[in-house]
């Protein structure tokens, strides 16, 4: 599992929009300056949050984007699964049954079913708020 640019850059986003929530929409010029990210590659990331419910939009003047809910509300599993479609280390991880033919013998598979649950509980323990809060996470997790 590698997690790509979009789905850093959407955490990224979604901590700058929590940093600056003080209920006035964010433009996305301010957050893309802010964060040294590609305005244009951010609107497809705005994309995708927007449209799964995460942030709230708003065009014209004093428009631009915030937090649909509280920065407690969002894991950073969360928004990878959305921007990433999957944390699965392994293929056959994927989805929600396993459909490769060699589960019922295959030697390897508890061990990988052990990093996935692993993968997914480490990231779905992180919120938003708590990488606004540095302090609350750095001492329970190895970051």
């Amino acid at each position: 599992m590698k997690i790509s640019t979009k789905g850093r850059y959407a955490v990224r986003l979604m901590i700058d929009l929590a940093e600056h929530n003080n209920g006035e929409f964010v433009t996305l010029m301010d957050i893309a300056e802010r964060q040294e990210i590609s305005e244009k590659y951010l609107e497809s990331i705005v994309s995708i949050l927007s449209k799964n419910g995460l942030l709230i939009s708003l065009r014209g003047k004093g428009g631009g984007y915030k937090l649909a809910k509280d920065p407690d509300y969002y894991t950073v599993g969360s928004i990878l699964r959305l921007t990433e479609g999957s944390l699965a280390p392994v293929s056959c991880m994927e989805g929600d049954t396993n459909s490769c033919n060699r589960a019922s013998h295959c030697q390897t598979l508890e061990m990988w079913e052990g990093l996935n649950k692993l993968i997914n509980d480490y990231f779905n323990g992180i919120t938003i708020a708590d990488l606004v809060r540095k302090s609350d996470y750095s001492d329970n997790y190895i970051i």
